[in-house]
């Protein structure tokens, strides 16, 4: 018998690679195997692996063919091959540092600075901040859950606080609801939910429930074992208990009257569910749209109905254009891609109506829709203008495809000045940048939901 031949070259092995899994997806070998117990890590799930495995291989499909004509992705090369074959230990990485990271978080929630609670702002007095979502207001809630979605470990918190450590934000530093409850005039810091040292002030000037990876569509959350949006809605009814507990009725009737809610999901639908994961492969653009407008809608009825008066919605950005999805689907160039960003203006569209019809049906509510689709295009598309100089790619490793644990300490550098980037890591923008968005959403939709 002809001896078998092994061929050994980066190229070889990543096409054996491809060939075995990327076209079924299915778990390789070493992901049916019974894994070793390590009580430093959170169990990681099947599904939630092979989101991450299938996001990973459908990025080395695509980038076979540029490598084959191109020398730069020739040499990020081993860089890909380094973070497919090291997936699980990767996750290692967010296990040393998970004490390290929940505590961060923990830290921030209860060591936020205090200022006098409903500084005046405009007419009325803003009470709290609580927020729903993804990674994008994220402060650390999946520190806390048994998900391979997380942010507690370095190089995220690069810039964060003076002691620049991780605390679960998908961030180098501070992220948008940071922002806005600093301007609110409630916190510096918006803490999670489910940080272990919350006190009775964070309770009473809001929190934030959400949890990077979730989407409106409910799969998105199962696919990445992830804090879905109907669940975060039963935790806001625990906290309401929480609330009454520590503050009265008042208290509570305060925060739903003179509070802001703010909700922001749906990337994560588009992203990963719709186009790397193919998990909704029977819609089309216009009907995967039509879903998600439904969840959405459900979800903040649910919202208004548990109490909730004033009420803003973040709009989906031009996800197309963000690094990693200029990476899977924009081709040889990078360009953005048309289909994420035709769902994502199809679903703004949606919700506009909704939210119309969510006002008629709650009088004594106010919503609105921040618009922040145009905003973010024109960041990317004039980055200069707003003082970056780089916008298609992120600034952890190459840029390219590193989120969560893949950007880490290990195989991951830092870029050379944040400041130049409007992305932190492949999908989401850097601290500077969601500076300048809250700095318009505030000016341009806030000020009119608190006026």
């Amino acid at each position: 018998m002809k001896a078998r031949v092994y061929r050994t070259g980066p190229m070889d092995l990543m096409h054996r690679i491809h060939s075995r899994h990327v076209m079924s997806c299915r778990l390789p070998v070493y992901m049916r195997r019974k894994p070793c117990i390590n009580p430093t890590l959170p169990h990681i799930t099947p599904t939630a692996t092979l989101t991450l495995h299938c996001t990973l291989l459908s990025y080395i499909d695509r980038s076979m063919d540029v490598m084959r004509g191109t020398r730069r992705m020739q040499s990020i090369f081993p860089i890909l091959l380094v973070s497919v074959l090291l997936l699980v230990a990767a996750t290692s990485v967010h296990g040393r540092e998970s004490a390290a990271g929940a505590g961060a978080s923990a830290s921030s929630g209860g060591s936020t600075k205090k200022k006098s609670v409903g500084k005046k702002t405009g007419k009325k007095t803003v009470t709290a901040l609580v927020v729903f979502g993804d990674s994008i207001v994220d402060p650390g809630n999946n520190n806390a859950i048994s998900t391979i979605i997380k942010a507690n470990f370095p190089p995220y918190g690069h810039d964060f606080g003076q002691d620049h450590r991780p605390t679960g934000r998908f961030c180098n530093g501070r992220i948008p609801t940071d922002f806005i409850a600093s301007k609110l005039g409630l916190k510096e810091l918006l803490p999670a939910y489910l940080s272990p040292n919350l006190t009775k002030h964070d309770l009473l000037t809001g929190v934030s429930f959400a949890s990077g990876g979730t989407g409106y569509d409910p799969l998105t959350a199962q696919l990445a074992s992830v804090i879905s949006m109907t669940d975060q809605l039963r935790m806001f009814d625990e906290y309401k208990q929480k609330v009454r507990s520590a503050g009265g009725e008042a208290a509570l009737s305060a925060i739903l009257t003179k509070g802001v809610f703010a909700v922001c999901a749906g990337s994560d639908d588009v992203a990963n569910t719709y186009f790397t994961m193919r998990a909704r492969s029977d819609y089309s653009h216009a009907s995967y749209a039509d879903l998600m407008v439904s969840h959405a809608s459900a979800f903040l009825d649910g919202l208004l109905a548990a109490g909730a008066h004033r009420v803003a919605i973040i709009s989906m950005p031009p996800i197309g254009c963000v690094p990693s999805q200029r990476t899977l689907s924009g081709g040889l160039q990078r360009g953005c891609s048309e289909g994420h960003n035709e769902i994502a203006t199809m679903v703004n569209a949606g919700m506009t109506q909704s939210v119309a019809q969510l006002g008629t049906k709650y009088p004594g509510a106010k919503l609105v829709l921040m618009d922040i689709y145009g905003f973010l295009l024109d960041m990317m598309v004039r980055p200069a203008g707003y003082g970056f100089t780089e916008s298609t790619l992120g600034c952890c490793g190459t840029g390219m495809m590193e989120v969560s644990v893949l950007c880490n300490g290990v195989t991951s550098a830092v870029c050379g000045d944040v400041k130049d980037y409007l992305f932190w890591d492949s999908y989401h923008p850097t601290e500077k940048a969601y500076k300048i968005l809250v700095d318009y959403v505030y000016d341009n939709y806030l000020q009119q939901l608190i006026a």
